[in-house]
């Protein structure tokens, strides 16, 4: 059996709250029995869910819910008179034919009694569209917040697989040219180049499924990366982890950790004649997580500075965290550039 939708539970609820309140005030303020008032009564409620349910199908027919507050305002005015004077026309003609009309209104002409009581059905039917209009707006509100949210999150979806999926290729083609290099010289070590390599590529792809992973992965993927970096700079590169180990557990942004590396190997390192140093560090700082990349060299404008790594870091920071987490780049101790990431500590 079909359930009954809200719009009849309601049109039969209100209604039914009109004859009990009506019923009310005849049994305690009247000051003569009316034989007819009972018998009226139905006939208006009946004709009251009648005509407010073909003033509904003029709404919906008409769209006037979809119109701007301003112009529903108006809407809702001007057809709450015309299906007053409607509902007054029918119930006169009725009450008429059936001598359910009351003594004192027989001294009244026709389109007088019409007139008299339109503005009393009025009042019901703009309460009635009142209701109905608001819970429309609403409704419409909700909706289209809804939507909103649903098209901001699919866009911050498609802006992280972007981002998320992005490898330097220029890092792939040095590391197939540094491993065929060990082919002859150091086929053991070519060997786990190459494991090396397969890990930060399908950890590359597996990154497009996954929001945030744990620090200790991230590492893992840097180190391997380092290794592979090392083979092409040998002794000018440097390296240095200061992580608590408290910070492994931690969540951050996938591949962002190896971004900001690979940044500091081709602005800082690899410019450096004599090479340089890497340092990362991970530790907790003010109730936040400390994410930190240094390397030899310095930035002429920290602030203005641009590049895929900058860019994705701090994109990927604002559609995750907001105004939580925050990124900065700066000179630090003469001749090293620091990128420092932010992040909220989170829960296990």
């Amino acid at each position: 059996m079909k359930k009954l939708s809200a719009y009849w539970w309601c049109q039969v609820g209100g209604w039914s709250s009109y004859i009990i309140v009506y019923a009310f005030f005849y049994f305690t303020i009247r000051t003569k029995p009316s034989p007819n008032f009972f018998p009226s009564l139905f006939l208006d409620a009946i004709a009251g869910i009648v005509i407010t349910h073909l003033m509904r199908g003029f709404i919906r027919k008409n769209k006037l819910t979809n119109l701007d507050i301003k112009r529903q305002i108006i809407s809702l005015l001007l057809t709450t008179i015309f299906f007053a004077f409607v509902f007054a026309i029918a119930i006169v003609w009725v009450d008429q034919e059936l001598n359910f009309e009351a003594e004192q209104m027989a001294q009244y002409t026709y389109w007088n009694k019409v007139i008299r009581a339109s503005f009393g059905y009025s009042l019901f039917l703009l309460i009635w569209n009142f209701i109905y209009f608001t819970y429309h707006y609403v409704e419409k509100t909700r909706k289209e917040n809804l939507d909103k949210v649903r098209l901001e999150s699919l866009v911050k979806e498609l802006e992280l697989k972007t981002i998320k999926s992005h490898i330097n290729p220029h890092f792939i083609f040095n590391a197939l040219n540094s491993i065929r290099a060990l082919v002859d010289e150091n086929p053991e070590r070519a060997r786990t180049a190459i494991t090396e390599l397969s890990n930060i590529l399908r950890s590359s792809m597996q990154a497009e499924k996954l929001e945030t992973a744990p620090l200790e992965r991230e590492l893992n993927i840097v180190k391997d990366y380092l290794e592979l970096e090392h083979i092409r700079f040998e002794d000018r590169l440097r390296v240095e982890y200061d992580i608590d180990e408290d910070t492994l557990d931690q969540q951050v942004p996938p591949m962002m950790l190896q971004t900001l590396v690979e940044n500091a190997i081709k602005h800082g390192i690899s410019r450096q004649i004599n090479g340089g140093k890497i340092k990362i560090i991970s530790d907790f700082k003010d109730n936040h997580h400390e994410l930190i990349v240094q390397n030899t060299g310095t930035i002429e404008s920290p602030n203005n500075a641009e590049g895929f790594g900058i860019v994705s870091t701090q994109n990927r920071l604002k559609l995750l965290y907001g105004s939580k987490a925050g990124f900065a780049l700066r000179n630090v101790n003469g001749n090293m550039v620091e990128a420092k990431v932010v992040m909220p500590v989170t829960s296990l």
